[in-house]
């Protein structure tokens, strides 16, 4: 036994040695016994030719040792069984090589890569995956010349199996790809006949084939794929454009890849993908995008893009029935202030307008809507823009949508309780707000049980100019607000106990509310609050006459 084992870990592996002979004689002694038995019956006398197949595999031994597997007795049976039209036969012979992949030290000798060719290319799936799993021991172990194995044609057959709509075939064949492409020789084979098969299987709806097919395609574009991914964006077959587009983004999603893919030189990644942004096929401009805005978490891309014009095409695409993804990629890039000042010269806000009013009832375009107005709205250029578009209409009229969820609300209310901290932009929603919305801000100001939704909400409202016409609005409603300020005044969070107070301040200039705010529960705890607040006051005076400063 190999030194360096303990006594125990030695005699473990000496019995596990020990066993594993005894399967595999067992196994052997198994495979002859029932090939025995099948010869004796009548279906297997039925052709001259049968009874020999059957004869030559019940001849076939599996010893422990493989070596002596490999003779050309063996050899011959195997040719035969290989192209046999019987089924059962050629699993004997698939059977055959996959006890030799598992148990072969040497190298196996060229004239035994002719049956496994053969194998591959069987009607019957079962055989297929059997040999091609054994390929791919025998490929791991490098117990065959994978230039010989190339040239013997078992590439083609190979990737015919990403075809065979099985799960294991295809991850098998995914890893001979990966395999035969590691060496140098046959690299160029390989991507000109794998990439495309290779694509398609990356987007399977097996998530082990999708992730075998991705896996043989990142390795690949170790060997030099990634060229070829980008020239594919340019077909003229719109399926191996968006196969190649997935496998990008897939490849784009490993940031130490980047410097890879933009080393193609004059821009080219980005300009074919700004071109395929903008194609017919809505699939394919909606994958471009996602590519573009995962390369984007790159500042260098950010750049790069911005001077490539992109903001054009992707205005463009904020018209289609799905921006999404356009919309997915400009709030990428107005993430990054350096982009700011030319998305606001582009017009992007009055885009973003349009389409607030257009699809107030998409939780997506609401949401990436909301940050890129809030990321603009940085520099007065970008304030203004909003003044003149119809954003704060849009987002206010998003309010009113029944589809929203609360996630979607809380987004809303939260950038338009921010962008109100601006004067402009509070006098022009003050303005611009009408009675239907202010209805649906009070309703959702008490839904208390949702405590950071309520609080937006009521903030919009306490921040509305209190003039003639808006407390014209806010009257129907005084009954529910009194009743949600109580609630606000009785938390022990001090910044709802403040805009509580603060409401109560700016609403108590209508004698409407005057009236029904007098001598009414709500004062009473305004009182309570207003003498604790006292209590406190006076015992921090305390403290602070007490304490002896040097």
């Amino acid at each position: 036994m190999a030194p360096g084992f303990c006594e125990d870990c030695a005699r473990l592996l000496k019995e596990f040695s020990a066993y594993l002979r005894k399967v595999c004689r067992e196994f052997g002694q198994k495979v002859r016994d029932v090939f025995r038995e099948l010869c004796r019956c009548t279906c297997f006398r039925i052709t001259p030719e049968r009874s020999l197949l059957t004869e030559d595999s019940t001849s076939l031994h599996l010893p422990c040792d493989a070596e002596a597997l490999l003779n050309q007795e063996s050899l011959q049976v195997l040719n035969r069984l290989s192209v046999s039209e019987n089924t059962d036969l050629q699993m004997t012979a698939a059977m055959y090589y996959l006890h030799l992949s598992h148990n072969l030290e040497s190298s196996l000798p060229d004239a035994f890569i002719e049956p496994v060719v053969a194998l591959l290319l069987s009607a019957d799936l079962h055989v297929q995956k059997t040999i091609s799993l054994s390929l791919v021991n025998l490929l791991v172990k490098n117990n065959v010349c994978k230039e010989l194995v190339i040239e013997m044609g078992v590439l083609v057959p190979v990737l015919e199996l990403f075809q065979s709509g099985d799960a294991a075939a295809q991850c098998h064949s995914c890893a001979c790809v990966v395999l035969l492409a590691s060496s140098e020789s046959n690299r160029e084979a390989v991507l000109v006949d794998g990439i495309i098969p290779l694509l398609a299987l990356a987007k399977s709806y097996d998530p082990q084939v999708q992730q075998n097919a991705t896996w043989a395609l990142l390795h690949l574009t170790q060997s030099g794929a990634i060229p070829v991914l980008v020239l594919l964006l340019q077909s003229s077959d719109s399926e191996v454009q968006f196969y190649s587009c997935a496998a990008l983004c897939s490849i784009a999603a490993v940031q130490e890849h980047h410097q890879k893919l933009l080393s193609i030189g004059g821009h080219f990644l980005l300009k074919s993908l700004l071109t395929l942004m903008s194609s017919s096929v809505q699939k394919n401009s909606s994958q471009a995008c996602k590519c573009l805005q995962t390369l984007s978490k790159n500042a260098l891309i950010q750049e790069q893009l911005m001077e490539l014009d992109c903001v054009w095409p992707l205005k463009a695409l904020l018209k289609t029935s799905s921006p999404e993804s356009a919309l997915t990629l400009l709030s990428a890039l107005s993430a990054h202030p350096p982009n700011n000042d030319i998305l606001v010269s582009e017009g992007l806000l009055d885009e973003i307008g349009q389409l607030l009013h257009h699809h107030r009832a998409s939780s997506v375009v609401i949401t990436h809507s909301c940050k890129i107005i809030a990321d603009l709205c940085g520099s007065c250029a970008g304030q203004q823009a909003v003044m003149e578009s119809l954003c704060l209409s849009g987002l206010l009229r998003a309010l009113l949508s029944p589809a929203l969820s609360d996630d979607t609300l809380l987004r809303v209310t939260s950038h338009l309780d921010h962008l109100m901290t601006w004067d402009q932009l509070r006098s022009k929603l003050s303005v611009t707000i009408t009675s239907e919305q202010v209805s649906r801000l009070v309703k959702l100001s008490g839904r208390t049980q949702t405590p950071q939704l309520s609080y937006n909400s009521a903030a919009i409202i306490s921040k509305l100019e209190m003039n003639d016409d808006k407390l014209h609005l806010l009257r129907p409603h005084y009954s529910t607000m009194l009743d949600y300020l109580l609630v606000y005044l009785r938390q022990k969070d001090v910044k709802f106990q403040h805009l509580g107070i603060v409401t109560v301040f700016n609403l108590k200039k209508d004698g409407d509310f005057s009236s029904l705010f007098a001598d009414s529960e709500l004062e009473a705890q305004l009182r309570m609050v207003h003498a604790q607040t006292e209590e406190t006051r006076r015992l921090l005076q305390m403290i602070q006459l007490s304490s002896v400063y040097p």
